[in-house]
């Protein structure tokens, strides 16, 4: 049997067998990959910690073959087996699935080298937390069953998903690890010591004997109900540790109570059901997935969940202010020119400016300056100058119908302002009261724009300053500010999820964005260019512009989720099937000889970061046609922080800190000897 000790890994065990340790201290495969250390162990091989020493990088390398369990009958069979599957394995690229680099064959392994990870697994979130909120359990669902449609699509089944087997990284990205005992379609079955391969609490029904019909990816969709169940309820559905008392359990109560699930009940019980036909695959479960993180009356986790976020306590909205006269709808946007309508170290074994806005135009009530005696005085008075006017904006058609006009509407009118400068000052107030903390989706990964240095903590970059400079001027001292690592795939659902206030992270407006990822921004605050990144000295092309790149159809790579991605498709590039979470992701991939990735396309000034942390590899092209304009997003509802940052932020592009954040951290990469023209200024309610 596969005990399930919640162990992290790609083998599924604690750290390797002290024979282990002991037998092959820096044993060398093909000459290329020092195995360093093992890092897992299980009935299904081993996982080392190992060093790449051509690219210079560490890698996990894991041996697919359990040698205990051979005999030499069934030894060639065995490496026949474990070749096709590395084989298998290695064509899935999806940002949710361990990503294999290398397979290798010596005289009795089949080794796979696979990307090295840092994160905790989802078991160890479930030890200490005991329980998730709805929201979080459902992204992490719905990232297990993107990766589990991309296995299912590749022909092969994982056949131990569980808690143990699902890595969380810090910045939110789930990756499916261990598939040690996956298997391929067509393949003969397989049991381990006679029993059979799994985990029992997370088997699906047609796994137990007698009726056993073997794994399909039916039976992973089962294990993925199982995971999903635990993480809102706190507990196993089918209790028992052996396959009896599981498969016991599963005959009596087929339905297991649902207190917690809300929302997620109907997916958990559909992929419980008991009939393997009746199950959605994996795609149709990510779209119900989907589905329930759209849903706006999804409720909130019943908990916080540290490690994926600051506690959900924070983002507890404040009370109303006060109405002076009857509640009036909601004003419409401002229509202005272009504006928008619409770790822990657990190795497993990453638009052009037109028709996007060009100025944060809130049309909701704004926030009000922050506490007394910190940020900035003219920030305050332009906010509550701007409550003034959309309070009495929303409330306008009433004085319309209802006075009659002179002298009377005149004083109400003054009187309703009044009463709105402190409505707005008290609304901001109990904003403050309720988030002491201000938290600040950035990126970790780009130079110049943001860095995140894991030993010391700081951060620091273009991004980090306008962040600080556009918290002072909210009332929020350095301390008071929260960055958490956020990447471009996930930071829209951070946003919507509560774990982030405000995201700077070079987040190019667009209406699009806003429309299909219920979002809003407030800039823009960098207008960047768009370029390529590519290999220095290519054996193969010689891509010096992007017309190159084009020419010769080499992959690009870019972000998933990026404004890239549709944009290369339409200007007829070859870009891969899956894109990472990352461009570090895609950097790697282009320093590796062995990728099919030729180019990386992103904003010029975050390549060039790259480009001159590498400049022995990798060159930046010239800038191409069009630009990206960087907004601070923030999720929509929420009318009162996004004036407050609209104002906050003209501020810190009116004064000469901008400029002096450019020259410090961009200029550097750009080689400008001076600051470029700020981008146009914004237009904020009240002005």
């Amino acid at each position: 049997m596969h005990n399930d000790d919640g162990i992290k890994g790609a083998g599924g065990g604690s750290g390797g067998r002290p024979e282990d340790r002991a037998s092959a201290p820096h044993m060398v495969i093909e000459g290329r990959y020092e195995l360093l250390e093992p890092i897992g162990s299980g009935g299904m091989g081993e996982v080392w910690k190992a060093h790449d020493r051509r690219l210079r990088r560490f890698v996990a390398v894991k041996g697919l073959l359990d040698r205990r369990a051979m005999t030499p009958d069934t030894q060639k069979d065995a490496m026949h087996r474990a070749r096709r599957e590395a084989e298998a394995l290695a064509k899935i690229e999806h940002q949710n699935v361990v990503t294999v680099h290398d397979q290798i064959e010596t005289a009795d392994q089949v080794w796979i080298v696979m990307k090295l990870l840092e994160g905790r697994s989802l078991a160890d979130l479930l030890r200490r937390d005991g329980v998730l909120g709805v929201p979080r359990a459902a992204e992490i669902g719905l990232q297990m069953a993107q990766g589990l449609r991309a296995v299912h699509e590749a022909s092969v089944l994982h056949r131990d998903v569980k808690p143990g087997n699902v890595l969380v990284r810090d910045g939110g990205q789930v990756v499916l690890v261990d598939f040690g005992i996956a298997t391929f379609e067509g393949a003969d079955r397989v049991t381990r010591h006679g029993g059979i391969i799994g985990t029992p609490p997370y088997l699906a029904p047609e796994l137990f004997p007698p009726v056993y019909s073997g794994p399909t990816s039916a039976s992973d969709l089962w294990a993925l109900g199982v995971t999903l169940y635990e993480m809102v309820e706190g507990r196993l559905p089918f209790g028992g540790n052996e396959m009896a008392g599981v498969q016991e359990n599963i005959r009596l109560s087929p339905d297991p109570v649902l207190r917690y699930a809300g929302l997620l009940g109907p997916v958990i019980r559909r992929l419980l059901a008991t009939d393997p036909g009746r199950r959605p695959d994996a795609a149709a479960a990510e779209e119900m997935l989907r589905e329930v993180l759209a849903d706006p009356g999804a409720p909130a986790p019943a908990r916080p969940v540290s490690p994926l976020g600051p506690p959900t306590a924070r983002h507890t909205p404040p009370a109303p202010p006060p109405v002076p006269t009857a509640a009036a709808p909601a004003p419409a946007q401002a229509s202005a020119p272009g504006a928008a309508t619409s770790s822990h170290g657990v190795p497993y074994g990453g638009a052009s400016s037109e028709g996007v806005p060009s100025a944060g135009v809130p049309s909701e009530p704004p926030a009000a300056a922050s506490r007394r005696g910190r940020g900035s005085s003219r920030g305050w008075k332009l906010a509550v100058a701007a409550a003034c006017v959309v309070l009495l904006a929303g409330g306008g058609w009433l004085v319309a119908q209802g006075g009659s006009g002179g002298e009377q509407d005149d004083a109400s009118a003054a009187q309703g302002a009044g009463s709105a400068e402190g409505d707005a000052e008290q609304a901001w107030e109990q904003w403050r009261d309720a988030n002491k903390t201000l938290t600040i989706g950035a990126k970790e990964d780009q130079p110049g724009l943001s860095l995140h240095n894991k030993d010391t903590g700081v951060w620091s970059g273009f991004d980090i300053d306008i962040a600080y400079a556009l918290a002072e001027k909210l009332g929020y001292d350095k301390e008071q500010v929260d960055f958490y690592k956020v990447t471009t795939a996930n930071r829209a659902s951070k946003l919507k999820n509560g774990e982030v206030d405000l995201v700077v992270a070079s987040y190019s407006m667009t209406p699009e964005r806003v429309e299909k990822d219920g979002i809003t921004f407030v800039g823009p605050y960098y207008m960047a260019g768009r370029s390529f990144l590519v290999r220095k000295n290519s054996a193969k092309y010689d891509l010096d512009e992007a017309a190159d790149v084009q020419k010769y159809q080499v992959e690009v790579c870019t972000a998933r989720d990026s404004t890239y991605v549709d944009h290369l498709q339409r200007q007829g590039y070859a870009i891969g099937k899956w894109q990472p979470d990352t461009y570090e992701e895609c950097v790697d991939r282009l320093l590796d000889e062995d990728s099919k990735v030729y180019a990386v396309a992103s904003d010029d000034v975050l390549l060039a970061g790259y480009a001159q942390r590498d400049p022995a590899h990798l060159k930046l092209l010239t800038s191409g046609y069009g630009t990206e304009p960087y907004g601070v997003a923030m999720e929509q509802g929420d009318p009162l922080l996004k004036s407050m940052v609209c104002s906050g932020l003209q501020e810190v592009l009116a004064g000469k800190e901008w400029s002096e954040m450019y020259m410090k951290n961009l200029a550097p990469l750009t080689g400008r000897k001076t600051a470029p023209r700020k981008p146009k200024p914004m237009t904020c309610p009240g002005e």
